[in-house]
């Protein structure tokens, strides 16, 4: 009976001594990541979130956001991510914990909205302040509590892509030619050899025909990249958010020698705040959540010459961010701050003024 016992503790201590020694090589792996010294305190975040600490106040609070995480992903224009840069790509990841659920909500470029010093393109924001600067916009136009975000740029997302054997994704013809236009400039960012993909002729493939090709890294990007066609950029943002689903269910079914690959690849061009913990434990979560939904914000909108810019304003604000936390807080009653009141009046006034 000793004899078995002792066999048992080797093997849980060899066990342990194998998970310790995984452990410490992901922390390693995990340093390669550059890590954003923001403070929590420099992000403003929506009134909504401030808790009743009233004395007259004896109901037991419960916090109807428990469950509910949201992590800004920031794709930017430049090659190092720890500089600023246009926030080209702004995807809210809405994570319901308890369903196990994403929601992908992108905002969109151009959207006309107060960027704490101004009102402007919400792509300046990242531009002009940084991180914090972004985190504030989108708290207080859109009443959100965000304070963990992710950056990155072209490169990584080629990258990862490459590793993971490329993509197969449907397009139309005038999308694959808009593609192999985008990819020569996108291959020079990226430093990779430019690789046309083969437009069959308009006679067998043409109009609203679609067909599946597989993709490199750059050919990727560079149909993520595509304004020119019907839809413009709320259809750049949903070919975004399609890119990134099919990386997530890639990177689900890869070996441990591909994510390896990935990870030594990817992770000394991603910038974020997420201490190693966080990373981990949404690692572990994030690729089995199923994305549910894939919207772009405003929902309901209007293209206007405002202040000299090609903007796109919500049609209203103050309708657009109800319908947005129905979509991400199904379960929360929510009614508008007065900051997103006032913001939605403003921008409503400026429309009829460049009507």
């Amino acid at each position: 009976m000793k004899k078995r016992t002792v066999i048992i503790i080797a093997v849980v201590a060899a066990i342990a001594a194998v998970a310790l020694g995984i452990a410490i090589f992901v922390f390693a792996k995990l340093s390669l990541i550059k890590k954003a010294d923001v403070k929590e305190e420099d992000i403003k975040v929506s009134d909504i979130y401030k808790d009743d600490t009233s004395e007259d106040s004896t109901e037991e609070k419960t916090n109807p956001y428990s469950g509910y995480e949201i992590i800004a992903l920031v794709g930017i224009d430049t090659r190092d991510t720890s500089e600023r840069g246009n926030g080209d790509t702004m995807i809210l990841a809405c994570l319901d914990h308890d369903e196990e659920t994403i929601r992908l909500v992108s905002v969109y470029r151009d959207t006309y909205l107060d960027i704490g010093d101004k009102y402007s393109k919400a792509c300046n924001a990242y531009a002009s302040g940084g991180p914090e600067k972004f985190l504030t916009m989108i708290n207080t136009n859109l009443d959100l509590n965000v304070t963990k975000f992710v950056t990155t740029n072209f490169n990584a997302l080629a990258d990862m892509i490459d590793e993971l054997g490329g993509l197969d994704i449907e397009m139309t013809r005038e999308e694959l030619i808009h593609l192999n236009n985008y990819n020569v400039e996108t291959s020079e960012v990226c430093g990779k050899e430019y690789e046309a993909v083969e437009v069959p002729d308009a006679s067998v493939f043409d109009g609203a025909m679609t067909r599946t090709f597989h993709l490199t890294g750059t050919q990727a990007v560079s149909y993520a990249r595509i304004r020119y066609t019907t839809g413009w950029d709320y259809k750049r943002t949903e070919r975004q958010r399609n890119v990134l689903g099919l990386v997530k269910e890639k990177m689900k079914n890869a070996s441990w020698t591909t994510t390896m690959s990935v990870i030594d690849k990817v992770f000394p061009q991603v910038y974020t705040n997420l201490s190693n913990t966080e990373i981990l434990t949404l690692a572990q979560n994030v690729l089995s959540y199923e994305i549910i939904e894939s919207e772009g914000f405003p929902f309901e909108k209007c293209s206007a010459n405002l202040d000299g810019l090609d903007a796109i304003a919500a049609d209203t604000l103050e309708s657009n961010v109800i319908e947005l936390h129905d979509l991400i807080y199904p379960e929360v009653a929510y009614k508008p701050s007065d900051t997103v009141v006032e913001r939605s009046d403003y921008i409503a006034g400026r429309l009829q003024g460049a009507a």
